[in-house]
């Protein structure tokens, strides 16, 4: 049967690794200047996003600029951005499922539609943590593999930016928390754990000890 308290858990999980997802997708920050040599102190510093890149002066002045051409852009930062945007998409959808599934709601009355709603959230969260991952490891690693390859100019190296750090922990939420809707919506009739009976309620087997009669 659907474990109330399972799935409340999963459920709120799943919705604040949905707003940081929500954030990684919004937040320029994915990229932020790298410190190398002497370039300890600098009069700016350079934050580059999915959707716009920021320049923070040293005198707390921040500009931001969106960027102009979609085309221009390289292959990952496109995949980052279809990546992202579905995944808070299915999110949304599976918001609206759990919902509608969990078991302390009057939304539908057949618990076995509710706890079969609950499910196809549980994957639906999980797939949309996958697709937030995929591209903020893709992304660090792009960074990493700059980082230390010698033909790349120290000011067009970057490091990882809180964005990146955000992604992961707001991925981790969401296949942790739809994992748990998933297997606290277990259908009517089908037990979420093994069940023991004992042996006075069972019934005899059929190839049991027959009774034994003594013939004089």
């Amino acid at each position: 049967m659907a474990t109330t308290g399972m799935q409340l858990l999963g459920l709120v999980l799943s919705i604040i690794g949905w707003v940081g997802g929500f954030l990684v997708c919004t937040l320029p920050m994915w990229r932020v200047t790298a410190f190398i040599g002497n370039n300890i102190v600098t009069a700016q510093i350079t934050w580059e996003g999915l959707w716009m890149n920021c320049i923070w002066q040293s005198t707390g002045e921040i500009q931001c600029k969106v960027y102009d051409s979609l085309l221009a852009l390289p292959s990952d930062m496109k995949a980052a951005r279809g990546l992202t945007v579905l995944a808070l998409l299915i999110c949304t959808l599976a918001l609206a499922l759990g919902v509608l599934g969990i078991k302390c709601t009057e939304c539908v009355g057949h618990q076995s539609a509710k706890a079969r709603l609950a499910r196809v959230s549980g994957i639906l969260f999980v797939i949309a943590g996958f697709l937030i991952l995929v591209p903020v490891c893709w992304t660090a690693h792009s960074i990493i593999r700059d980082f230390y390859d010698p033909y790349v100019a120290a000011p067009h190296k970057r490091e990882l930016g809180p964005a990146l750090y955000l992604g992961w922990g707001g991925s981790a939420l969401l296949l942790i928390g739809g994992s748990l809707l998933y297997a606290g919506s277990n259908p009517p009739g089908i037990p979420s754990s093994p069940t023991f009976s004992s042996g006075e309620s069972s019934p005899r087997r059929a190839g049991g000890p027959a009774q034994v009669k003594g013939y004089v």
